[in-house]
This record gives structure tokens, C-alpha cells and sequence, in this order.
């Protein structure tokens, strides 16, 4: 079996649910703007980012994040039914410029 290269394009699919786990902490903040950009541009407006409940780092990093980009109208930590406090239910703005 062929090495894994870390430094490959890895494809996403695009189903309006994020999950973090497979990914190192530096990479989040740029997947998840790009994640977030391609599923405004399909229409997907709601997007469920799974970030695992552990020690709360990695959804304070992701909610830090939802709060500085233009494009999220809003966010919330997911409920009993979305993964809990181990998941964000991100809301976004339409994209406009389709």
C-alpha cells in the first residue's frame, strides 16, 4: 500500500456535514473556510461541524472562527439529536453572487 502523503489535495465531499477529527488543528481554520464557501456556493445553508467533545479546544478554535467570517449568520452548539456539545450547527448567509 502506498505511503499516506500528507501534503495531497484531499477531497471532501460536500454533504453540509464537517467532521474535524481526521484533520490536525492547523489545517482548520482554512478547511473549514473553504468547506463553508463551497457549501454556500451549492446552497447548503445549514452545516453541521462535528469537532468531537474532548478538552473543548478544538470547538473553541471552530467557533472562534464561525465569529470572524462574514459569511456565518449565526451558530449554536448542536443539541441531543446533532452530536451535542461535540458538534456546531453553523447557519450561513446566502451566496449572492450565483
Amino acid at each position: 500500500m502506498p505511503a499516506d502523503d500528507s501534503d495531497e489535495p484531499v477531497a471532501i465531499p460536500i454533504t453540509g456535514e464537517l467532521d474535524l477529527h481526521t484533520f490536525r488543528p492547523a489545517e482548520v481554520a482554512a478547511l473549514l473556510d473553504d468547506y463553508l464557501a463551497e457549501c454556500r456556493r451549492r446552497g447548503i445553508l445549514r452545516v453541521r461541524v462535528i469537532h468531537g467533545k474532548g478538552t473543548g479546544t478544538l470547538r473553541t478554535t471552530v467557533q472562534a472562527r464561525l465569529r470572524q467570517m462574514p459569511s456565518v449568520a449565526g451558530f449554536a452548539t448542536g443539541d441531543e439529536t446533532s452530536g451535542g456539545w461535540g458538534a456546531t450547527i453553523v447557519t450561513l448567509k446566502p451566496d449572492n453572487s450565483c
